[in-house]
């Protein structure tokens, strides 16, 4: 299946879509919407593998990795995660991981990176721990030569400057800034280093990332959900799923400027450019 549409980051391998992530998955299929699910620890990024591997033909992908909020117990806050086996923080097994990262059907390390927002305690000490996960995930994708799927809250100097003391271990195509929200400054530094973009719902009911998105080239825009987080415009209150994907490609298309149609067909090989995938 050539999709129409992409959905660069969602979660349907997580326990708020336990009871339904097929049909849920079969829904997106047949609105043309094709997707990556993004694992956050052990649990998670083997459940996505595991769905990657049950829809084979399709284009449905996985990543694995540990998100910054599972490095400290004490920080972690999401109750849709499946933390059962790993509970709410674990250390990187980088064996474990590679592991999970050689199958085909995994397109990308992470969702790593660093997420200041919540911390509390000895914030040194956890703002360490979270850089070192971090860079031993840049050095797994460097080994292996798959991107990076980041996520970055309340720390995008921080970030940057992990990623350019670590320049050398980055790949051709380094990855992906998931959810970007720095600053047009610090897109522009991410963008000079040559990551990829996503964009999701929230840009279809508030303005704060419009200068964003005009500024970066479209080579580099990418669209995304984040379900079940987050939903867009016109389903806000509802649990966001991958299909909705769609309304966030056209609210980009209105930002940018450019025909609906023409844009759909932009952010599918961007995709695929990003993440190294052949439809």
């Amino acid at each position: 299946m050539q999709p129409k549409f992409f959905d660069a980051h969602t979660h349907a391998n997580l326990a708020a879509f336990s009871g339904d992530y097929k049909e849920t998955i079969n829904r997106a299929l047949s609105s043309g919407v094709g997707l990556v699910n993004i694992g956050t620890q052990k649990d998670t990024s083997l459940r996505a593998v595991e769905i990657a591997r049950e829809f084979t033909r399709e284009p449905v992908f996985a990543t694995i990795g540990l998100h910054p909020t599972h490095t400290h117990e004490d920080d972690f806050h999401d109750e849709h995660e499946l933390a059962v086996s790993t509970g709410a923080s674990e250390e990187f097994d980088h064996d474990l991981y590679k592991k999970m990262a050689l199958d085909p059907k995994v397109v990308a390390i992470g969702e790593c990176g660093l997420d200041y927002f919540r911390l509390s305690g000895d914030t040194e000490e956890k703002k360490e721990k979270q850089k070192k996960v971090f860079v031993e995930q840049i050095k797994l994708a460097h080994e292996i030569k798959k991107p990076l799927m980041i996520h970055c809250r309340s720390a995008f100097p921080e970030l940057i400057e992990a990623l350019e003391e670590n320049k050398g271990l980055l790949n051709e195509k380094p990855g992906i800034i998931h959810f970007m929200s720095g600053t047009k400054d610090e897109a522009k530094k991410l963008a000079d280093l040559g990551f990829y973009f996503t964009f999701g719902g929230v840009i279809t009911f508030a303005r704060d990332y419009d200068e964003i998105i005009r500024f970066l080239p479209m080579e580099r825009i990418l669209s995304e959900t984040d379900a079940p987080y987050v939903s867009p415009a016109p389903y806000r209150g509802k649990r966001n799923e991958p299909a909705y994907v769609i309304e966030v490609v056209k609210r980009l298309a209105e930002v940018r400027g450019v025909p609906f149609g023409e844009i759909c067909g932009k952010i599918v090989q961007n995709t695929a450019r990003a993440l190294n995938i052949d439809f």
